[in-house]
């Protein structure tokens, strides 16, 4: 550690003694003043500032990932009869893969030709699904989904009990009812994808998705 020399009581004197202008005693000049004041300011302005831009930025980039719009280059089918379904990490699903009332996210394999392609996959008891849901497109309780909203393509990725919402404008949906539509501006369900088990036990597509995927198609 750096020790610097103390000052000798003949400097502390010296130091006191104010050799400005004007009449002892007095403060330092107004200009003096106003001007470190202004500094002070000046400085907790660029602080509050960065401070705020960081705060923004740590609130809308998870916002910008939850809400992200679908972008559809593509024209050709998404699915086909055989295409396995896998998770995010590329692995196949098997029969077992989920209990009933949950939820998880797949997609093609091979994704073909199309960004991401996601697809809610949902597991419940066969007497729980309604009308809306095509009997021969479900087995063992499973029934797959696209998650490309059908009002403005954003990705549906959120969830109450049943339903399935939109976070971008809050269309609902029932997976129960064929992922119809149960609140928010969409104007039709989301489209179901025909699903069944091989005899190794994975799931996979039987053909592509009934209904065009994301906004538009009537």
């Amino acid at each position: 550690m750096i020790e610097y020399p103390k000052p000798d009581e003949d400097d502390e004197e010296q130091g006191n003694d104010c050799s400005c202008d004007g009449a002892a005693g007095t403060s330092p000049t107004l200009y003096g003043d106003a001007r470190a004041e202004l500094r002070r300011r000046d400085f907790a302005k660029f602080l509050a500032t960065v401070g705020g831009l960081t705060a923004v930025a740590s609130l809308t980039a998870p916002l910008a990932s939850t809400t992200q719009v679908f972008e559809r280059g593509y024209k050709g089918p998404v699915y086909s009869d055989g295409i396995h379904l896998v998770d995010g990490e590329g692995e196949r699903i098997t029969e077992s893969r989920l209990s009933e009332g949950e939820h998880m996210t797949v997609f093609p394999e091979p994704r073909p030709g199309i960004e991401d392609a996601p697809t809610l996959l949902v597991r419940y008891a066969e007497s729980d699904y309604g009308s809306g849901v095509a009997e021969g497109f479900t087995v063992s309780g499973y029934a797959a989904f696209s998650k490309v909203c059908t009002h403005a393509g954003c990705m549906v990725s959120d969830r109450e009990e049943d339903l399935v919402v939109c976070p971008c404008h809050f269309g609902k949906f029932n997976v129960l009812e064929g992922a119809a539509v149960s609140g928010g501006p969409p104007g039709r369900a989301l489209p179901q994808l025909p699903i069944t088990v091989t005899s190794d036990g994975f799931l996979v597509a039987t053909g592509d998705f009934e209904g065009p995927v994301g906004p538009g198609g009537g």
